[in-house]
């Protein structure tokens, strides 16, 4: 049976040297990292309450606790919050569960609003993304850029999924310039997705696909990275246009708690402005109402 906790645990000490945190190092060490008994030590816990911590046995875990163990083990905010994710998993109400179980079968839901606002953001490339990396709409420009509609038509799973580009799409590699960065980002991204939602059997699935088909995601999710997807820079070469050096900020739709608003930026007069302009203007009149209409999942 999987130990999501203790694996995570166990690859977050075995980042630390015990010298980084004032013990000696000499001797032989079984155990890359600290043990288990000197994170106990100076989180200031029994040694047996640690262990009991890494089986799974610490759903009775206080925040004091928690605390200390994310001071030991350096975790920074996100790292934090997904331990305690991972202690007390998230409980649903069952009228939400319910609602989040019909939402799954009609398919993610994007309101209409927020497609006429993607519709009217003609400058810039922006979609919508959803559970599990699942792109669920978006605008002409970002149609233009990612090539939704290409990969939409060309498979039967459902919408756009970020994490199968990355991973199974051979012209993934030649599209991300950094693709070894958007790799590692995809899946602390997921990783995320996973401790704040335990049971979702579709994440499970995505997830056992992903790790049978690729051995680059399998080693990266064993590593137990964890990230938010905030703001970076995306350097893509297009099949079009070239290379281009974007920004992107990603920004929460409120009243949809699952959905993110990612849009890409480029300074005014830069050659990435210049190229999106570009591909602007290649784009036909209506084309983002109906890439819109194309990216309906039901």
């Amino acid at each position: 049976m999987e130990n999501t906790l203790g694996d995570f645990l166990r690859s977050r000490r075995a980042r630390i040297l015990p010298e980084e945190v004032g013990l000696p190092s000499h001797g032989r060490r079984r155990v890359q990292g600290l043990r288990r008994e000197e994170v106990a030590q100076l989180a200031g816990v029994s040694v047996d309450y640690y262990v009991r911590l890494e089986q799974g046995r610490g759903g009775s875990a206080s925040d004091a606790v928690l605390d200390a163990v994310a001071r030991v083990l350096r975790l920074d905010e996100v790292e934090a919050a997904h331990l305690r994710s991972l202690v007390r998993p998230p409980k649903e109400p069952a009228a939400a569960v319910r609602s989040r179980g019909a939402a799954r079968r009609a398919g993610q839901s994007v309101r209409p609003g927020t497609r006429l606002l993607l519709d009217l953001m003609t400058g810039v490339p922006a979609f919508v993304l959803g559970r599990r990396m699942d792109v669920l709409a978006w605008n002409a420009l970002g149609d233009a850029v990612n090539g939704f509609s290409a990969r939409r038509a060309a498979s039967s799973d459902g919408p756009p999924n970020q994490a199968r580009h990355a991973f199974l799409d051979p012209a993934a590699r030649e599209f991300y310039r950094q693709w070894d960065a958007v790799a590692a980002e995809t899946v602390s991204y997921l990783r995320r997705d996973a401790g704040l939602h335990p049971e979702d059997p579709e994440l499970g699935a995505l997830v056992g696909e992903l790790s049978l088909r690729s051995e680059d995601f399998g080693r990266l999710w064993a590593d137990h990275l964890v990230r938010e997807k905030t703001h970076g820079v995306k350097q893509v070469r297009h099949p079009l246009v070239g290379d281009l050096d974007l920004g992107y900020e990603t920004l929460a739709v409120n009243g949809s708690p699952d959905q993110l608003l990612v849009v890409y930026t480029a300074p005014a007069g830069s050659p990435a402005a210049q190229k999106l302009a570009l591909l602007g203007s290649w784009t036909a009149p209506g084309a983002a109402s109906e890439a819109s209409e194309a990216s309906d999942v039901s």
